[in-house]
């Protein structure tokens, strides 16, 4: 799924169930997960999995991927990407860093968010757009939606400034695909000074979303120009 949300220049590997669950870590890894509880060791363990399968078709020696500053993934120099998981399902995605300067994934199981927390993440207009768009289209679950446009963000948005972005920071329109209503797009307008990508600060990312097979996803590439 998420293959088809970006460019081709970067490679995707998805797994699915318990799919990858049982490879092998690298030591370091092991030492980081020891006393993880079973859930936490089988995401973590066929995350890396996908993670080193990309590596691999970029003609990259697969390596540990170990957290860096705020968990986010440490690639291979040359690299960049973006991982996610959720129940039963887990993704990578890697691209050479000079076709790119940055990717964020994310997906979510396609169910409404738990009470209370739409008021958390959704600005007063965001919550007006979906509540618009949840009338127009109830096939999608538009507040989850909405938070998982938010976790890709900020997953595109870490690798270049390496700061914190609240989810206020940030609002989203998110948009189907004419004739579609599980296919679409969505802008991202910073509401903080952005990264400086190519000499130049961006005030805005640029992403996708689907909506199928119980899970949504969202994908953002960041081009150098």
């Amino acid at each position: 799924m998420i293959g088809e949300l970006l460019p081709q220049t970067v490679v995707t590997v998805e797994a699915y169930g318990d799919e990858g669950a049982d490879a092998p870590l690298y030591p370091e890894e092991e030492t980081l997960i020891r006393r993880a509880v079973p859930k936490r060791r089988r995401e973590f363990t066929a995350v890396r999995s996908c993670a080193r399968r990309a590596m691999e078709k970029l003609g990259v020696p697969p390596r540990a991927v170990l957290p860096g500053e705020r968990g986010a993934p440490v690639w291979p120099e040359g690299l960049t990407g973006s991982m996610t998981h959720c129940q039963g399902y887990c993704a990578a995605a890697l691209v050479r860093a000079g076709d790119l300067a940055s990717v964020g994934i994310d997906a979510e199981l396609h169910g409404p968010l738990p009470e209370g927390v739409l008021p958390a993440v959704a600005l007063p207009q965001e919550a007006t757009r979906i509540a618009a768009l949840a009338g127009e289209l109830p096939a999608v679950h538009w507040d989850r939606l909405l938070f998982s446009a938010k976790e890709a963000v900020y997953k595109a948005w870490f690798p270049l400034t390496g700061k914190w972005l609240d989810f206020e920071e940030a609002h989203i329109d998110l948009f189907p695909d004419y004739g579609e209503d599980t296919r679409g797009g969505f802008r991202a307008t910073l509401l903080v000074p952005g990264p400086l990508v190519g000499g130049r600060r961006i005030g805005h990312f640029t992403g996708r979303w689907a909506a199928d097979d119980g899970l949504i996803v969202t994908a953002i590439a960041v081009p150098h120009g």
